[in-house]
């Protein structure tokens, strides 16, 4: 499947843990769009927008991090680009609880037990909470999804 996968890639960390999850989805014979290997220094704000714009475009399927206290902006923004499109896989790695909506509309906080925002959480096809797993694993669990998930055509 053709994924384009968003998430953070600001630190070193983070760069590294998307080029470890793009060798292993590609190692399960996905193609995978990862930004940081197409952004490069040189490029303009504009320029590295029409890029992404243009992978999000390329993909099946949106696969997005959803990491941190509070998830990337910039990912949020891409998930919210393809959601009327193509499927969203959103996956958590990240064991801290991040921001819910507490005390101001507890109706809310019953239907979703996700730590980020809701129009994430309802905008995904499928969500993953894979909080202490291993590289590999999280790699496994959304091949798995992805079996099941109809392609954008």
């Amino acid at each position: 499947m053709k994924i384009y996968l968003a998430g953070p890639l600001f630190s070193a960390a983070e760069r590294t843990f998307n080029n470890e999850l793009t060798r292993l989805l590609r190692n399960k014979g996905h193609e995978v769009w990862l930004p940081q290997e197409l952004e490069q220094r040189t490029m303009t704000a504009k320029q590295i927008f029409n890029k992404d714009v243009e992978g999000i475009d390329w993909a099946e399927v949106v696969v997005a991090n959803m990491d941190g206290p509070d998830p990337d902006s910039g990912t949020c923004w891409e998930c919210g680009y393809a959601y009327r499109k193509k499927p969203v896989i959103l996956f958590r790695t990240d064991f801290r609880a991040g921001h819910k909506l507490r005390g101001h509309l507890p109706q809310l906080e019953e239907q979703s037990d996700a730590h980020y925002n809701l129009m994430l959480t309802e905008a995904a096809t499928k969500r993953l909470d894979l909080a202490f797993a291993a590289l590999d694993s999280i790699a496994d669990s959304i091949d798995d999804v992805l079996k099941n998930v109809r392609p954008a055509t």
